[in-house]
């Protein structure tokens, strides 16, 4: 799509997506450079957005908070897109939400025990 196809749909300037999605202009340039977002130019080289590149933005960093690489966040892309999955793909899906799981079992662990401390500690000053 070239930026006159794009005219009905009004783009978004990097900065935009950035403020959108609370991320700096950096790590949108980054999405970019590993093939996660893709910009249009403008005549006079301004990278260009569609509107849906501030929740895809979002969507990496969530996935990037979960310890997904970009890599995978790239394989997880076709099911963002087209909302279907193959077999192999609902498998990675489940692993990944497996693996986040025991992670977050992990911290609530932590957390309970970071809880008997305070309350041991609140009944001797």
């Amino acid at each position: 799509m070239t930026v006159t196809e794009a005219a009905a749909e009004r783009l978004i300037r990097i900065g935009e997506v950035a403020r959108g999605a609370g991320v700096s202009v950096r790590a949108v340039r980054y999405y970019e450079q590993q093939g996660l977002l893709i910009a249009e130019r403008s005549p006079s080289g301004q990278r260009l957005y569609r509107q849906d590149a501030v929740p895809l933005v979002r969507f990496f960093q969530q996935m990037f908070a979960a310890g997904l690489t970009s890599r995978r966040i790239a394989e997880l892309l076709p099911c963002w897109d087209s909302g279907h999955t193959d077999a192999e793909q609902r498998a990675m899906l489940r692993a990944e939400r497996d693996r986040m799981q025991a992670k977050i079992d992990d911290s609530q662990a932590a957390l309970d025990r970071l809880d008997e401390v305070i309350a041991i500690t609140d009944t001797h000053p």
